[in-house]
């Protein structure tokens, strides 16, 4: 017999093959941001507004930038959440903040949560979310509006309307970026 009859077989039967290892959990901690985090976030909110349509930003946000945004979330007493994985890594964010600057609009609010590239698709946006809306309510929310782009962010449209949002308007051709008009699509939901 020839030698080249003899090769190994490139890959064993289903039922020979070793069992492979269950994939590593997914593990994390949500707690309240700090000052310390603000790098981190930034990077983060960077990398959207460098590679997608879900920010409308074109430019990158500066740390002082996100440190007045911080200090003045904090001053309402709104919730600024990030999510750490044990060894410490800020894996995502998430804050409510107010949506309108006039008085009659206080207890009315834009939520945002953005999730690092290495996070998504792991269920960290709806931990966030749930305890997003959960501290909202406590710090006397009434309204969460959800302004989310109408192209390239359909996983955030879904996570919203399983947490109860409801479309309540569109606006389309609103933005440019990336050579390309780009609308919104708004929700809403109450926190009763």
């Amino acid at each position: 017999m020839l030698e080249e009859e003899y090769q190994p077989r490139r890959r064993l039967p289903p039922a020979l093959r070793p069992k492979s290892p269950p994939p590593p959990t997914f593990e994390y901690s949500i707690r309240d941001a700090t000052t310390r985090d603000l790098p981190d976030i930034r990077e983060i909110y960077n990398h959207y507004v460098a590679n997608s349509t879900v920010t409308f930003d074109e430019d990158p946000m500066s740390l002082k930038a996100w440190r007045s945004k911080f200090a003045w979330v904090a001053k309402l007493g709104f919730p600024f959440l990030v999510a750490v994985s044990p060894s410490g890594t800020v894996l995502g964010f998430a804050y409510v903040a107010p949506w309108k600057e006039k008085a009659a609009y206080r207890r009315t609010v834009e939520n945002s949560i953005y999730l690092g590239p290495a996070a998504t698709g792991k269920g960290l946006g709806k931990a966030l979310m749930g305890e997003l809306l959960t501290r909202a309510k406590a710090a006397g929310i009434k309204e969460v509006l959800a302004v989310i782009a109408d192209q390239g962010a359909e996983a955030s449209l879904k996570m919203h309307e399983g947490f109860g949002f409801k479309e309540v308007g569109r606006l389309g051709r609103v933005g440019f970026k990336f050579n390309r008009w780009l609308g919104t699509v708004m929700l809403q939901k109450s926190l009763k």
